[in-house]
């Protein structure tokens, strides 16, 4: 079940690496205009709370910037067209292990003779090498649809 989990895994993305996306499309979508993380959670009708961790990720890896105070808000750190959906997902992926065997100190049974290692490496590099090919543009390029969609 674990083994089937993780292959699963490699081709979902969990809800922290999709909130963070749709943050982003919702920056872009509005751009250059600042949106509240308040903002953004009533657009997507989830938690702020959970919204502000995925932003302050977000501005540790560089792809957004977080003014706070009266006028603050959030903003895309550089345009649009620079950032790549592959590269975010690596950035906020990059401690999570495809599977138990790729941790430090994995347990699993099989380890020693098991043959899914590579496949699963090679399964999860080809899910971000077609992510790699799009931009945050790309996936935003509809902005006018998505301020009607993201309307407040």
């Amino acid at each position: 079940m674990r083994i089937a989990n993780a292959i699963y895994s490699v081709m979902q993305l969990d809800k922290f690496s999709d909130y963070a996306l749709r943050i982003l499309v919702a920056l872009a979508a509005h751009a250059p205009s600042k949106l509240a993380t308040s903002q953004i959670a009533k657009m997507y009708d989830v938690s702020e709370n959970h919204l502000a961790k995925i932003a302050t990720a977000l501005a540790k890896a560089g792809y957004v910037v977080s003014e706070r105070g009266r006028g603050g808000g959030l903003t895309l750190a550089k345009p649009a067209c620079d950032i790549s959906i592959g590269h975010v997902l690596r950035a906020l992926k990059k401690d999570e292990p495809v599977a138990e065997c790729f941790a430090s100190g994995g347990s699993c049974a099989i380890l020693p003779a098991c043959g899914l290692r590579t496949p699963l490496q090679e399964a999860q590099e080809a899910f971000f090498a077609v992510l790699d090919g799009y931009s945050l543009a790309d996936v935003s390029s509809a902005r006018g649809a998505l301020q009607d969609l993201l309307r407040l």
